[in-house]
């Protein structure tokens, strides 16, 4: 029996048999030749079959794992058809009179470490990005396919990394979990795992020769486990049958009420970052959607998403919920969230620096364009709108004066719209301190703990040197949501939770007890929550 540790990025126990995906990489030959044009006819052919390719991709991801996860293909369709890659590969066909295949590789190494070497975690994973489609122009050049995982019915795919072209071809009835040598928790393989809601370990030093073996996957404690003993085996086999047994007692508390047993009920909404996510939410029976995070509409494009493409968004998801109340929360980008075509530049400390309503309020345009559409989907469903990263009442007065604007550009375009409601994220201490002067100018609060925590404690969530110091449950955190609660509710202002703290069950009574109306939590989490309130 073998132990390889590594971390875990969704949780539960797999029990199966090793795949170890190892990916087609034969080397690509530099050939000198004096029929550049003949080349680059070569290579646009190419392209059009890659962007064919990933059509069909998208289209089956789409019904495999939803549009979240379908999307990366419509970003390697953009990349592909990018005007400077097709400069970069057309020129050094040209320059330097060489194949096809050659020029695509060097194109796609230039763009791979000029995304490696930069400080933002996103733009970095956008190298693998990179890699995968030319690596996929390649293969057509040289008539070669993508390899697809095989096997059993149980299968542990075991990889350095696993890009989404490769994930999607694989047949998803077989895999029950994913570990990786490499990645992060926001790795497409991580989020793939969590749609698929299987456990998933990244960061594992593995030997190639655990191929075929029979191993364990411990997504609570991110061990893999290979050959298992026959005690170990035993004793992950109960483990994941209670796992599985627990999952399917909490489907028999849907429909239930979310009140204790003492007659308190509490909301429960769903925290989503898209369109697909709404599926997710219904079928965990969320009451709502509680933070629909618009910043992902950005995030996935390659420019300023138009008015139309987010009223589309926002509609499905209105139209999806029934009734259901979806709160939007406006573009909450900076920080760690970052998108080139904003052209923010580089800040010493970007987590207090140029985000979220900063932005907006500076840049209108945008901002206007976000609340037209949100205004327009109003009509069709039961939507309100949160502003994120709110420091002053002068800030809230501004933002009311421009959604009034707003609301008199649509009536006079003649475009219909509801009368919303509004309200503030409460996610830094200055909001906190004065959510009495706050509660007089909206109808809600949301409480965002993780900005929250880490502005109180002054640390940097994200480093890993202070985690150790980093204590969600800390009284000064804790005071600061009672008493936004208690001066919410003074001036009949609705307050709930939509950060990691929501889904601390730890905690639910205490947020019951303090009087929190509603908790925002990823949709995974909602069943578990009901059984913990109607317990108290």
């Amino acid at each position: 029996m073998r132990i390889f540790k590594g971390t875990a990025v969704f949780s539960g126990i797999a029990i199966g048999t090793v795949s170890l995906y190892k990916k087609n990489e034969s080397k690509v030959k530099r050939i000198h030749g004096e029929d550049a044009e003949t080349e680059k006819e070569r290579f646009t052919w190419a392209v059009e079959q890659a962007c064919e390719q990933l059509g069909k991709l998208y289209d089956k991801a789409l019904t495999e794992v939803g549009e979240a996860s379908a999307a990366i293909f419509e970003a390697h369709q953009m990349m592909i058809e990018d005007d400077d890659y097709i400069e970069s590969v057309e020129h050094i066909i040209e320059s330097q009179k060489v194949n096809a295949e050659y020029a695509v590789a060097c194109t796609s190494d230039n763009y791979a470490s000029m995304f490696q070497a930069m400080d933002d975690e996103y733009m970095r994973g956008r190298a693998a990005d990179v890699k995968d489609v030319s690596n996929r122009i390649i293969n057509i050049l040289k008539g070669e396919g993508m390899q697809v995982v095989e096997g059993d019915n149980s299968l542990i795919v075991v990889a350095d990394d696993l890009a989404p072209s490769e994930t999607v071809q694989m047949d998803k009835s077989k895999v029950i979990s994913f570990v990786t040598r490499y990645g992060s928790s926001n790795s497409h393989t991580a989020i793939l795992a969590r749609t698929m809601n299987i456990p998933a370990l990244i960061k594992v030093e593995f030997p190639e020769d655990i191929h075929g073996k029979t191993a364990i996957v411990d997504g609570y404690e991110g061990a893999l486990i290979v050959e298992p003993d026959e005690e170990a085996l035993e004793k992950y086999t109960k483990k994941r049958d209670e796992y599985m047994r627990r999952r399917k007692l909490l489907q028999e508390l849907k429909g239930k009420e979310n009140v204790t047993r003492d007659g308190r009920k509490i909301e429960l909404y769903a925290n989503i970052g898209g369109v697909s996510d709404a599926i997710s939410a219904l079928q965990n029976d969320a009451g709502g959607i509680g933070l629909f995070r618009s910043e992902f509409l950005y995030l996935g494009s390659d420019s300023y998403p138009t008015e139309d493409e987010q009223f589309g968004a926002y509609k499905s998801v209105a139209e999806a919920m029934a009734g259901k109340k979806v709160i939007i929360r406006t573009l909450d980008i900076g920080a760690d969230k970052q998108a080139d075509y904003f052209g923010l530049e580089r800040e010493e400390n970007p987590a207090m620096g140029f985000r979220a309503i900063r932005i907006c309020l500076k840049r209108p345009e945008v901002f206007k364009t976000q609340l037209r559409a949100i205004l327009r989907a109003s009509m069709y469903g039961n939507i309100s709108i949160m502003f994120p990263m709110i420091i002053s009442v002068a800030e809230v007065r501004t933002i009311k004066a421009i959604l009034a604007q707003v609301k008199d550009e649509l009536k006079k375009d003649g475009i219909p719209y509801k009368d919303i409601e509004i309200g503030v994220m409460i996610e830094t201490p200055a909001a906190a301190l004065i959510s009495d002067e706050l509660a007089k100018e909206v109808d809600f609060f949301s409480i965002g703990t993780n900005d929250l925590t880490q502005y109180t404690l002054a640390i940097d969530r994200q480093n890993e040197q202070l985690a150790h110091i980093y204590d969600t449950h800390h009284p000064a955190v804790l005071r600061m949501i009672e008493m936004v609660v208690n001066n919410g509710h003074a001036h009949n202002c609705w307050v709930g939770i939509c950060g990691e703290l929501a889904s601390d069950i730890e905690l639910t009574k205490r947020f019951i007890d303090m009087g929190v109306d509603e908790l925002s939590v990823s949709p995974a989490f909602i069943l578990e929550l009901r059984e913990k309130i109607r317990e108290l």
